[in-house]
């Protein structure tokens, strides 16, 4: 859809409302303006319909599932309604388990701890830290037991993606338990990967796999039955649901047969003294196996929240509106011939309201700081805890130092890092038209001010009473 045909749709340019619309910050140059939050890759904020849901639960606060108290049921019902609608907004097949958790770099580290010994697990070099690090972790495997994890090279289109996991598959030895994990969109490019395709080639090699969905589910529709996977994580900060809160859905059987996350209350069915001094422990088979302690129910009833509010503003309308807004923050940069935007699959390769950029002559961390400081947006600017993907998207290249380079980094890496900018429902137009409008501003005339770097960071030079603008 062009970003004509979508304009003329004025029922795709409403965001959703969002908490923080209306904060203004102070700008360097003076004054202040309302704050454009661009930076929802790595938390969006929340939708005001979630903070209503949690505000008005807040006075009927009570104890999770050992109460016997009215306001204790109350909130049992609603921990157990929450992770009923989390299935459902999933699409969950029967039998499939919801475990609430802390956020998707820990529901794919209780994952990573309930593989079965001898797994193999084959990853791309191209996920988030929270889906590349945790099976090579010493908590990996049952009982601590090792496995053995195969990092596949970054693919340069989706059909090659495909057609390196079959390879790697093919090739296992021995031939056992195997667990593939796969992105959903990318957090650096915003790119889709074919996530049903890899699902069908882990299959088709007697693998499971499981989908890192947490920048996908708040753009698109994410349903476990049609995809075919076995799990899915993603975290409710994302999703625009406060409170730290994260969701591991899918098959049961690993989860069951695994030891529990965490030991405790909760977790432990029926707990026995041993005439030895000893103590013996049955555990829960279900989802409060891993559920040790007292729930976030807040947290869980704020990501419940968020996924009514998002089916029920319809992600066909968000999709079309999103793409508008990708649209839009494409042509402005295509503008400006210094900026090069990153991808793995090309130009013309679906994607999330992520894009990540670099600009010739510039400094990443420089260039974010000023869009702060003199423009009042946020976006992000590094390596995006995907070091891996974006040293192979930028090629090592130092020749584009600029000014607050990166001093904790490698030798030669002082000019790795990347501008990331990313929206989604409660994103305004007029955010990505200022965007727009600084980049173009800021790489024609330069900052209006001077920087510096400060414990790693690129920040505005006030050492002078008066401060520091540029000459």
């Amino acid at each position: 859809m062009s970003v004509s045909t979508v304009a003329a749709d004025r029922s795709v340019r409403a965001p959703l409302p969002v908490l923080g619309r209306d904060v203004t910050v102070p700008l360097v140059t003076g004054g202040e303006v309302a704050y454009a939050a661009l930076d929802y890759a790595a938390s969006a904020p929340a939708l005001q319909r979630v903070w209503d849901d949690v505000a008005a639960y807040a006075p009927y606060y009570g104890s999770v599932h050992r109460g016997a108290g009215y306001l204790s049921q109350l909130s049992t019902d609603l921990f157990e309604n929450a992770r009923r609608t989390v299935a459902g907004f999933l699409d969950c097949r029967d039998g499939d388990q919801v475990v609430f958790t802390r956020s998707t770099t820990d529901s794919l580290n209780l994952l990573a701890g309930a593989l079965p010994a001898g797994c193999r697990v084959f990853v791309f070099e191209t996920e988030h830290h929270a889906s590349l690090l945790p099976w090579g972790s010493p908590r990996a495997g049952r009982g601590g037991r090792d496995v053995d994890v195969t990092c596949l090279d970054a693919p340069r289109t989706p059909a090659q993606a495909v057609e390196t996991l079959e390879r790697a598959l093919a090739a296992r030895e021995p031939y056992g338990p195997a667990l593939v994990c796969v992105t959903g969109a990318s957090n650096v490019t915003g790119e889709l990967w074919p996530v049903r395709e890899l699902a069908a080639a882990a299959h088709a090699h007697g693998a499971r796999i499981v989908l890192d969905a947490a920048q996908l589910a708040p753009h698109h529709p994410v349903s476990v039955a049609d995809l075919d996977v076995d799990w899915v994580a993603f975290s409710g900060h994302k999703l625009y649901a406060p409170f730290g809160a994260g969701v591991l859905a899918g098959r049961a059987d690993w989860l069951r047969e695994a030891e529990p996350y965490l030991a405790g209350g909760g977790a432990s069915r029926s707990v026995s003294r041993r005439a030895d001094g000893g103590v013996d422990v049955q555990w829960h088979d279900g989802a409060a196996r891993h559920e040790a302690g007292s729930p976030n129910v807040i947290g869980a009833h704020a990501v419940a929240s968020a996924c009514k509010a998002l089916a029920e503003a319809g992600f066909d309308t968000l999709v079309a509106r999103e793409e508008y807004l990708i649209g839009k923050v494409r042509e402005g940069l295509a503008e400006v011939p210094e900026v090069r935007v990153l991808s793995l699959f090309g130009d013309d390769a679906p994607r999330v309201g992520v894009l990540s950029f670099v600009v010739e002559g510039w400094n990443s961390s420089h260039l974010a700081a000023a869009l702060s400081a003199e423009y009042g947006i946020g976006v992000r600017d590094g390596l995006f805890c995907a070091h891996p993907l974006v040293r192979t998207l930028l090629g090592g290249d130092p020749r584009t130092q600029g000014e607050c380079g990166a001093p904790e980094a490698a030798p030669g890496e002082k000019s790795l890092n990347a501008v990331r900018v990313s929206f989604g429902a409660g994103t305004p137009d007029e955010h990505v038209e200022r965007f727009v409008d600084a980049v173009k501003e800021l790489v024609s005339d330069g900052a209006r001010w001077n920087y510096r770097t400060e414990d790693g960071r690129c920040v505005p030079d006030t050492t002078s009473a008066a401060g520091t603008p540029a000459a």
